[in-house]
């Protein structure tokens, strides 16, 4: 389940791809995502089960802002290669719907529950003697924050990076 990234914030990870070159894989606009929480499915039966629960414990849960002011990286991701970089998102309405999630579907080790990272990735893996430089470039880099409204959440294919349907908030 993803929050939808507004143009705003595209328009913020457009200004950083001067930045991104010496990176080995930067996310294109349809796969930057925001990332509620990951909700299992092996198959179309349990994807509906799952849609039905989480839709039944967000009953009642309100829009909520999101503001993203700064870059972080992960430097030791809990998984895939590293580092990872990332417009970190601050928003305690974001953090409040996860947690109702969690307490619904078993939090994913490292990721989730209270390692929970709200963001917006940039880009991973790199390597090479500019490294270090390079990490330094884009976690320097001046931006123009960018606070938006949610006011639907997204059930996504995580393989072919679609949308399925939407949840409304508030719910």
């Amino acid at each position: 389940m993803n929050v939808p990234v507004p143009d705003a914030v595209h328009d913020v990870v457009e200004g950083f791809r001067p930045l991104l070159t010496p990176f080995d894989r930067v996310r294109e606009r349809r796969t930057r995502s925001l990332v509620a929480k990951r909700l299992p499915a092996e198959n179309r039966r349990e994807y509906r089960e799952n849609e039905r629960r989480a839709r039944d414990a967000l009953r009642g849960a309100p829009s909520f802002e999101c503001r993203i002011s700064d870059v972080g990286v992960f430097e030791h991701p809990p998984s895939g290669t590293s580092p990872v970089v990332y417009l970190a998102v601050e928003s305690p309405g974001l953090r409040e719907v996860h947690g109702l999630l969690c307490d619904a579907f078993d939090p994913v080790p490292g990721m989730e529950g209270d390692d929970y990272a709200p963001h917006v990735t940039l880009a991973r893996d790199l390597s090479g003697f500019r490294a270090q430089s390079a990490l330094d470039d884009v976690l320097a880099a001046d931006f123009d924050p960018v606070t938006w409204t949610v006011t639907e959440l997204e059930f996504r294919d995580a393989t072919h990076h679609e949308r399925i349907s939407t949840l409304s908030l508030p719910a």
